[in-house]
Parts: C-alpha cells; structure tokens; sequence
C-alpha cells in the first residue's frame, strides 16, 4: 500500500501506522471510512446491474470520491466528512435502486415460515446475497430431484413469489457466516457461494464440494460461468444424501411493503400504549466475543416492544421464540442487509404517520458493524440525520478517536456498554 499523506510506501519511515502518516491520522481515518463505504456500494452496485438496474449518479460519485478523496491530501477533516456523508447519500440511492430490481424481478416479499431441518436426497446450500444465481439454480434443478437450501443471508430469498414458487426450495441450513467451516463440513450435499461471505476451508474437508459464483472465489474451488450450474448440480448428486432431520421454524420475508400493510393496526397498538418502542437490532455478525451482547438485549427487551431486525445479525437470536402482540410478531425480520433500505421506508412511515421525525419515534437502532456494507449502512443513515444510535461491539479500528468524537458530537453515535445499562438508558426515554 502506498500512504499519498507522506508519500512514501505504507509502514516504511515515516510511518506510525500501517498505510497511516502520523501527521495526518484523522484524514487518513477518513479516507479509509470513505473506501470502505464505496466498497458496500459497489457490493449493492454489481447485484443491482446484473438485474439490468444501474444509476449514472452513483457511478459519477464513486469517480469523483475516488479521485477527490484517496488522492487529494489538500481535502481539510471537514471536506471529508462531507463526502463521507454523501458517500451515505448515495448508498441510500443504490440501496432503493436494488430493492426495486429485486422486487420488480422477484415481486414483493412476504411474511414466510422457513423450516430449519433437512429432507432426505441430494442437496445443494446456496450462501451469499445473490438472488438472480438463486434464481438460476432453482430453474436449473427443478425436476432432478436435488433440493435447494438457503444459508446465512441468503435466507430472505424464501419471502419473494418467484422463489417460493420453486417447491424445492425446501428450507434453511445454519446460522450467520462465521459458522461456515463447521456447518458446511457437516452438510454432506454440495455447495454454492455467491458472494464475498465465504471462508477459506480447512484442509481437507468440503473445498472439493465447495463451488463459487461471479464476483467470488476461493483458492481450489471450482468456479462457475456464465450461471451455468450442470457441474454443481452432478456434484450434488453424486455426494451422500442428505438425511432426513426434524425441522424448526423461522420467519422471514417483512419487506417494507408487509410491514406497511400493517400500519394501520401497529399506530393503533402504538397509540394504545400496548406497543411502547421499536428497536432495530441487527448488521453484520462475526466471531469476535462480545457479539453475545446482542442476544442479551434482543431477550431483555420488555414484552410490549418490537424488535426489527436484518442482515446475519439476526441469527444471534433469529431462531428463539418471542411471541406477538395482538397478532403482531415481536420479531420482524426485514431481509438482508441491502433490506436497511426497507427498515428506513418503515421509519419514514410512522414519523410521518405520528408527525414527527424519525430521531422522535419511540425507535432504537442498535447497530452490530464488521464489513464495509455495515459501514455504507452506517453512513446512510448518519447522512438522513438520524442521531442517538449504538454501534458495537467495538468502535471499528480505522476511526481515530477525533474522528469518532466528530461523529459522536454531531450525531449522537454511542457505543453498545452492557445490554442492562443501555436499556436502562433506552428506557428511561
């Protein structure tokens, strides 16, 4: 890496950090902030384009942030932030642009139970976001006898009509993607990543089944072209079937439309005092300890409350039971994390529904980051001016503390303490 603050090779002298110039940190941290934000956008990008959706805009910006910001040290911390902002400004556009090419392609999701367990046959597991490879895979299998399971978050895909259609698609296997190395060794059917949520496998267990897709590769994988799935599909058929296994449940498929279905009787249940808050708990998961903090709260969270929830977060707590109020679930899963797109439309809704802004709603946003998507996320919703939110389990690494202190000041950013003390804080709202 070369460091444009002190013009020489990243970690040479001069250096105080790795890629960073000590004279000029907080720029650094924010030019770091910024890529790993175009980053998410060129991930929500590339699915939208391959479903025929693109917006000059967007393209135009991530040139001109690119140029302006990693290689124009004249930029002062203020400038930055701004394009920071509009970085989030435009991650909101590429977002609504990919909601519509899902739903215009897929149609609108709906409220849907996935079961858990397997089905005795040939199966393949399908992880990443990509639904157009989802699609093709099941178009390609149907009739061979070869049943199709979802993964981490690719399970939102059971909730839209032109794949529920497909009865093969037959259920869910697993958790979040730091879990792969063990359920993918356990699952005896092939397997397809899609996208960047993939691991490197240990030797010697599943990398001969593994296959990859587009934008996606691992070392020793066999990598597909052009969608075409006969490889993976002769793969599957010849492993061990997968053996019939008792199946739980769980929900999926609250895309804005849905949840906007049930306005009407959420303001009622609001106004009633029979709902008190919402609290979107959700983002990216990882294997770090601390991320059981998340569970801790989703479970502490009071009975008249609703917890909103999406992207791999959700699997910390997406499989226990906490029931409804008056027929609304208490756990609402939106989809994944593109789907923040959706969990803004129903913010946008009640404020304007209770005429307020979304920063008056009883609505708490409690943020798990680990990848540049959460960042993108993170950015767009600094930039629709939405303050008080927690983020955890840890501050991320490349923000100074200037920096963070400039974000806490403005916006009210706080980092998650103990699920006890933030709630208490919540609460006493």
């Amino acid at each position: 890496m070369f460091c444009y603050q002190c013009e020489q090779t990243a970690g040479g002298i001069g250096c105080t950090k790795y890629g960073v110039c000590g004279k000029n940190e907080d720029i650094q941290s924010l030019q770091d902030l910024l890529l790993f934000g175009l980053k998410g956008i060129a991930a929500y990008a590339y699915h939208a384009r391959e479903l025929g959706a693109k917006d000059e805009e967007v393209d135009g910006f991530m040139h001109e942030a690119l140029f302006k910001t990693v290689t124009n040290v004249s930029f002062d911390l203020n400038q930055h932030i701004d394009i920071a902002l509009k970085c989030g400004q435009m991650n909101y556009r590429v977002m609504e642009l990919l909601d519509k090419a899902h739903t215009q392609r897929f149609g609108n999701p709906i409220p849907t139970k996935v079961e858990t367990g397997t089905k005795a046959g040939p199966g393949i597991l399908v992880t990443g976001h990509d639904l157009l490879d989802l699609y093709e895979l099941l178009k390609q299998t149907e009739g061979t006898g070869v049943n199709i399971y979802t993964h981490s978050e690719m399970l939102p895909a059971h909730g839209y009509p032109e794949l529920k259609k497909f009865k093969h698609l037959v259920g869910n296997y697993g958790g979040a993607w730091q879990e792969q190395k063990k359920e993918f060794a356990a699952f005896s059917g092939a397997i397809l990543a899609t996208t960047n949520c993939v691991l490197i496998p240990p030797e010697n267990t599943y990398l001969n089944k593994l296959f990859t897709i587009g934008v996606t590769g691992v070392p020793g994988a066999t990598h597909l072209r052009n969608r075409d799935f006969s490889q993976l599909i002769e793969k599957a058929k010849s492993l061990p079937s997968l053996q019939e296994s008792p199946a739980g449940v769980v929900m999926t498929g609250f895309h804005h439309t849905a949840i906007l279905g049930l306005a009407g009787k959420i303001i009622e249940l609001v106004k009633a005092g029979k709902i008190k808050r919402f609290f979107l708990i959700g983002g990216c998961d990882g294997a770090k300890p601390g991320r059981n903090y998340y569970t801790d709260l989703a479970l502490k969270v009071p009975k008249d409350c609703v917890i909103l929830t999406l992207a791999c977060g959700k699997y910390r707590f997406n499989k226990l039971d906490f029931g409804e109020i008056e027929g609304i679930p208490r756990l609402i899963d939106i989809g994944q994390c593109n789907n923040a797109y959706s969990a803004i439309q129903v913010a946008l809704a009640l404020a304007k529904a209770f005429n307020c802004s979304v920063n008056d709603l009883p609505l708490s946003i409690i943020l798990s980051w680990f990848e540049q998507k959460a960042v993108a996320i993170l950015l767009t919703l600094l930039s629709l001016g939405i303050k008080g939110m927690r983020v955890g389990p840890t501050p991320p690494a490349f923000l100074t503390p200037n920096v963070f202190k400039v974000i806490q000041n403005n916006f009210g950013l706080k980092l998650v303490t103990t699920p006890d003390k933030d709630l208490a804080d919540i609460l006493k709202k």
